[in-house]
């Protein structure tokens, strides 16, 4: 285990080089950066244009699928309605002034427009939760997921294909070999991970959640020669020690997940063995930073908390951490510290 005064130091290299722990850029995987939870909520940022103008490297969206409106709904808690900061705008010239409470289409035509205004923003993970699942018998499903984003989005997302590089078997096969690009050349890029919901988890009635959904989509869409058509990295959700693929997934989709997911008190006060996902270059997501020993706020804490946390779940190889920061400014959201 790192000491302390090692920790600390590192949190004020953090700071002392406005928001950048190295002189040259880290490849993606080789970096520890900070992310909003719940982005769309207007509570945080009045319009989402305004989560991307945070600086922060991860922002969340909640989204339901609605078979009888044939909607992708952005909301915490509602089912039936959107409710979020996502504004009816597609150019730049209406962002931060038009009709919240949009669609998940919307919300994608908000990053492409806010995207034409800063071609050169470091790359973005979105992290989709989708509350429900799919619904692919519906018409709501990876597919059909893949094909909005795509429309919206275009080149702009950095996708599993590209990883792959027409190289590699497997996502898995190509994160060992580090394939991963340096965050300078993900300038003006976006990628996408997708987990399941907490609602998909507590119906009894679904054993069918998003993460084995997509990881079958993404073997099948290989298997077919069609993978460049997917645009999201399905996620291994929970805090475990070792590998949680192997207890979770057929063998045959195991190695299509690369992206994992848990709360940073469970991985870290358990004494996980962290260092296995920056060994294999996986991307590692700990949530709820602010609740790690010893706590700081989960809304507001001092510059100095937020970069002394950084440094601490940098050194336990988090990739992003996550928390409800949204009140710092961009010079500490778009921090970035050496992973591992």
């Amino acid at each position: 285990m790192r000491r302390v005064a090692a920790l600390l130091g590192a949190a004020v290299m953090v700071m002392g080089v406005g928001g950048n722990a190295r002189a040259a850029g880290p490849d993606f995987a080789d970096a520890t950066t900070i992310g909003t939870h719940n982005a769309y909520d207007k509570a945080k940022y009045t319009y989402f244009a305004q989560a991307l103008d945070s600086g922060a490297s991860l922002l969340e969206l909640d989204v339901y699928v609605n078979s009888l409106t044939h909607r992708w709904r952005v909301s915490h808690s509602n089912p039936l309605g959107n409710d979020n900061n996502c504004e009816a705008a597609k150019t730049p010239g209406e962002l931060y002034s038009k009709a919240r409470n949009q669609d998940l289409g919307s919300c994608l035509d908000n990053i492409a427009a806010w995207n034409q205004l800063h071609p050169d923003h470091p790359p973005i993970v979105f992290k989709v939760e989708m509350k429900v699942g799919f619904n692919a018998k519906g018409g709501l499903g990876p597919n059909e997921f893949d094909t909005l984003v795509s429309q919206k989005l275009g080149s702009s997302v950095y996708k599993p294909a590209d990883l792959l590089g027409g190289t590699y078997p497997s996502l898995d096969a190509a994160a060992k070999a580090n394939a991963w690009p340096s965050r300078d050349s993900l300038k003006g890029k976006f990628l996408f991970e997708l987990i399941p919901g907490t609602v998909e988890q507590a119906n009894p009635f679904d054993h069918y959640w998003t993460d084995q959904e997509y990881g079958d989509h993404l073997h099948d869409l290989y298997a077919a020669g069609k993978i460049a058509q997917a645009q999201a990295f399905p996620a291994v959700l929970g805090a475990a020690n070792g590998d949680p693929r192997t207890s979770r997934y057929d063998a045959s989709i195991r190695p299509w997940f690369v992206f994992f997911d848990g709360d940073a008190a469970t991985y870290v006060n358990n004494g996980y063995d962290t260092a296995w996902y920056d060994t294999n270059h996986y991307f590692l997501i700990m949530t709820d930073a602010a609740g790690v020993s010893p706590a700081i706020s989960s809304t507001n804490p001092t510059d100095a908390e937020v970069a002394a946390r950084l440094a601490l779940l940098a050194s336990h190889d988090a990739s992003v951490i996550t928390s409800d920061w949204s009140a710092k400014s961009a010079s500490v959201l778009s921090s970035v510290a050496d992973r591992g």
